[in-house]
């Protein structure tokens, strides 16, 4: 006889309405117990251990908390059941903290059933689902499903609907240094800028480079040149400017790509010397650009 699947890696939904976890009932002593929609006294819910997000934005929590107070909670948490009158939070780690600054003693919940695994993939999916954690809690998230739940990146992708360069991509910003994690964490730079400092090798490099987008609010298209523009093993001292390109061989290099109707490169280097760089596929095309030159 075929066992029944593990809820785990069937999405967030499929999980609360799959049967092994919807048994709705009460026991005998009137207590409400999995399955049950039910308002729960919030004294009586633990945290959920295996929340991946570190950092709550204290504005939106304040308007959430004015929201609770003046309409009552619209969505109920989901929690599981530990024991007589006992539990445990799954998702809604928000609504429960602005429910407790609104004063509330009791609120709306799912009560599900839910192993270790699950619990941290329902903390996961739901987050990832509201765009609510930063890249580096997504990569920490992805790091203990692996690690904590034995996936395989393969495996992990399936369960979650994501590509695996996409978890990947995520996982490698765990080896950048402290301090550039740091910047992720608090937005003071992008994912894309992160995957540019990723593939320098040298740390002191990397945090010259971070110190200059802080500067001169780099783009990621400036970070990705500078990166391009490193000789292999040669470290970039704080004394020497990044080959950012300048804005008048910016409005050049689109000039010239709109004349020519194909892309053309501009380099420029420390010293000041540079080049221009125009490709082409075949001899017709050579031809069509050297006639319109």
């Amino acid at each position: 006889m075929q066992g029944k699947k593990k809820a785990l890696g069937r999405g967030l939904s499929a999980i609360l309405e799959s049967p092994e976890t919807d048994i709705t009932s009460r026991d005998i002593s009137g207590e409400y117990v999995v399955g049950a929609i039910a308002h729960i006294a919030v004294e009586k819910i633990e945290p959920n251990p295996f929340q991946p997000r570190m950092q709550f934005n204290e504005e939106e929590l304040a308007e959430l908390t004015l929201s609770i107070q003046a309409q009552g909670i619209i969505q109920p948490i989901t929690v599981r059941k530990l024991g007589y009158d006992k539990y445990q939070l799954i998702s809604g780690d928000r609504r429960l903290k602005a429910a407790r600054l609104a004063g509330l003693t009791e609120i709306p919940a799912y009560i599900r059933v839910a192993n270790d695994e699950q619990m941290l993939e329902l903390a996961l999916v739901e987050n990832i689902q509201r765009e609510e954690l930063n890249p580096l809690e997504i990569a920490i998230s992805f790091q203990r499903l692996l690690d904590e739940c034995k996936l395989k990146q393969e495996e992990l992708s399936q369960k979650i609907g994501k590509d695996r360069s996409t978890i990947a991509n995520y996982i490698r910003l765990l080896k950048l240094p402290t301090e550039i994690q740091i910047a992720i964490r608090d937005k003071k730079i992008s994912m894309g800028h992160a995957r540019a400092l990723i593939t320098i090798d040298d740390v002191k490099t990397q945090l010259v480079i971070l110190h200059r987008i802080f500067e001169k609010k780099l783009s990621v298209r400036q970070v990705e040149e500078i990166v391009r523009g490193l000789i292999p093993g040669k470290q970039l001292t704080t004394r020497k400017e990044p080959a950012v390109l300048p804005v008048k061989f910016e409005k050049i290099r689109e000039s010239l790509t709109k004349k020519l109707n194909t892309r053309v490169d501009v380099k420029v280097h420390a010293k000041g010397d540079g080049t221009i760089i125009i490709p082409f596929r075949s001899d017709e095309e050579f031809d069509r650009i050297i006639t319109k030159l």
